[in-house]
């Protein structure tokens, strides 16, 4: 089941490129990514009230705190360099150097979180850097 939603995770982060390049145009690109996400917050808190999800507020522990609020940080810059970056290059440059997050994610899990890769995956990884190389060059 995981497999379907990254899927849908990457066919509505094409979209959202597309989209973004095409809205931008004319508008200032920290406007632009607050209007995101305050979409992008409507929309997480309505499916919270729709499942029914919110009493669980009470039982996340300080930990988890702490890095979900670290994560909706490095989120906010992510989105903040994203349509600024969009905003002033092309949508098939930017996107590609975005997904260098592929890479850097496997390192980080490597260092941070101790995960051990395959000689395959290692090479998978090798070949998305030197992929977006290619595509923006």
């Amino acid at each position: 089941m995981w497999f379907f939603f990254a899927l849908g995770s990457s066919v509505f982060a094409a979209l959202t490129s597309i989209l973004a390049k095409i809205g931008i145009d004319g508008v200032n690109a920290t406007l632009a990514t607050a209007i995101r996400t305050l979409v992008v917050l409507l929309m997480s808190w309505g499916m919270v009230l729709l499942t029914n999800t919110q009493g669980g507020i009470a039982e996340i522990s300080r930990r988890s705190w702490l890095f979900l609020i670290l994560s909706g940080v490095a989120t906010g810059a992510s989105w903040l360099c994203y349509y600024r970056a969009l905003q002033i290059g092309e949508a098939s440059k930017v996107v590609p150097i975005d997904k260098l997050s592929v890479v850097i994610t496997m390192i980080l899990a490597a260092v941070i979180l101790h995960e051990q890769f395959t000689p395959r995956s290692v090479l998978g990884c090798i070949l998305i850097g030197v992929g977006t190389l290619l595509m923006v060059l």
